[in-house]
């Protein structure tokens, strides 16, 4: 790794924790809420990471007006219980003591509400690793990771060219380029070797062990 990286910008559903039961539960809660039957829920994988909203617009081709309540209710069933449907990904833990006993700065940049991303932390206790905690809002503002990328930047006053960020989706390695900052791209997440690759990060490991061999040099 470069010797000036002081800082590092984590993603977190998909990087840290796998969030796949919690956010299915809650869409199909939603679903059920609206009248709309969902055959094929093993591509519901594709609301891990994008903006909810967002893909709730593109799946299902609603209004603006559904794609609103679309979350409202999603958010009934995950702010109770969708949230805590989740598990840390192996190595994590060890990934996260390594880097800050080195002296790394750990921030959280992600598209889930704060609210929601802080709970989460504090549930796994991982909370304790990071200095920032930064996601969108709760009214569906900064929702897009370029812009959750520059709040990270311009609150905690950090210089992108001695910080990286690390994630699973292309959203992450184009927010991070967008905000001249490198990236780090993981494929035990959700977004496929084929989407990342596209996007061309500055680095592609596999496991949490990867990312701390990839830290140790």
């Amino acid at each position: 790794m470069h010797p000036k990286i002081q800082n590092i910008l984590f993603d977190l559903d998909g990087t840290l924790t796998d969030p796949k039961e919690g956010i299915v539960n809650s869409i199909l809660y939603a679903l059920d809420k609206l009248g709309i039957q969902e055959n094929n829920i093993n591509e519901l994988d594709t609301f891990i990471g994008p903006p909810l909203r967002g893909s709730f617009l593109v799946r299902y081709n609603l209004s603006d007006n559904l794609a609103d309540k679309a979350v409202t209710f999603y958010r009934e069933y995950f702010s109770d219980n969708g949230l805590y449907e989740n598990q840390i990904y192996p190595g994590v833990v060890e990934l996260l003591e390594f880097l800050v006993s080195h002296k790394y700065q750990l921030f959280l940049a992600t598209s889930k509400p704060t609210i929601y991303a802080d709970k989460i932390l504090r549930h796994f206790n991982l909370h304790k690793y990071f200095t920032g905690i930064v996601g969108s809002n709760l009214d569906n503002t900064r929702t897009d990771k370029s812009e959750v990328i520059a709040h990270v930047v311009s609150t905690c006053n950090l210089q992108p060219t001695n910080s990286i960020m690390v994630g699973d989706r292309k959203h992450d390695i184009i927010g991070a380029k967008n905000n001249s900052m490198r990236s780090i791209a993981v494929t035990y997440g959700y977004g496929s070797l084929e989407e990342i690759s596209i996007q061309k990060p500055d680095f592609i490991v596999s496991s949490c062990n990867e990312l701390k061999l990839l830290f140790s040099n």
